[in-house]
């Protein structure tokens, strides 16, 4: 199932020299791919040049992003599709080089085998130690450097939870390790502003359009973790898994939630679950 384009050439080689390899200086997205297809793939993309115009980096046509996504995705009916762009090979230190030519990489991965109870009844998750850092130059976009996420999941092995909840530095609700997090409190959706830190995804900005052109009153704000456990409802979102609602939280209990439920649904019209 795993197959992998470096630069549009099948298993190509990646220089030691390249930056993102040196420095983590590039950007990534993971795309869900459905009968063949990636549903989600222009909320992919426009978060993906955005987030190359942001970093400066030279953003690869759209037209061989898609010839090469359809070389991996087109023959298998569920898959995840790895776009990953870096700034390719550099010299010895941190400055940047004008002619430097960009390292598209394109990695194709088998769908992850999960239980139906992830999205029917909810998982179960903890409060990481592991704090995000406030950087509004980086906040937002999905760039190499993961380290903050790597540390955050190293603080649990137990295969019976399945996310774990970061703060920033000053104590403020970002995300999940691998999700972006919602609560719902009073009939309101509510989830963390981004500016200072975390990652802006794809599901997280289409939650957010589709229930402002439903009239659902939403909100994007700084929560601590006191909002999270005096919540009616949490559930977290991603563009592989859609939404899984949040049954436990460090111990605080909570029902499976009627909102969350009818968004998960909704969801699933567009990304399947088992």
């Amino acid at each position: 199932m795993q197959r992998c384009l470096v630069n549009g050439q099948v298993q190509g080689d990646i220089s030691c020299s390249d930056r993102g390899l040196l420095y983590g200086d590039g950007l990534f997205e993971t795309m869900a791919v459905v009968n063949g297809k990636l549903p989600l793939w222009a909320w992919h993309h426009d978060r993906f040049t955005r987030s190359c115009a942001r970093l400066k980096l030279s953003c690869p046509p759209r037209a061989v992003l898609e010839a090469e996504i359809a070389q991996l995705a087109s023959d298998v009916d569920r898959a995840v599709i790895k776009l990953m762009l870096t700034r390719g090979v550099g010299g010895r230190g941190y400055a940047t080089q004008a002619d430097a030519i960009p390292t598209r990489i394109l990695q194709r991965h088998a769908w992850p085998a999960l239980p139906d109870s992830f999205w029917q009844t909810g998982i179960k998750a903890i409060f990481c130690e592991q704090r995000l850092a406030r950087q509004p130059a980086l906040a937002g976009i999905k760039h190499l450097n993961r380290l903050e996420q790597v540390l955050a999941r190293a603080e649990w092995d137990d295969p019976a939870i399945q996310e774990g909840v970061m703060t920033d530095t000053d104590g403020h609700i970002i995300e999940a390790v691998s999700h972006n997090i919602f609560i719902v409190a009073g009939g309101t959706v509510i989830t963390p502003d981004l500016q200072f830190s975390g990652v802006a995804g794809v599901m997280r900005q289409y939650i957010l359009s589709y229930l402002e052109e439903s009239g659902q009153t939403v909100k994007v704000t700084a929560l601590r973790k006191q909002d999270l456990i005096t919540a009616d409802g949490v559930f977290v979102c991603n563009s592989l898994h859609g939404i899984w609602p949040v049954c436990e939280l460090d111990g605080k209990h909570y029902p499976l939630n009627g909102l969350i439920c009818e968004l998960r649904d909704h969801i699933a019209h567009i990304l399947p679950y088992p």
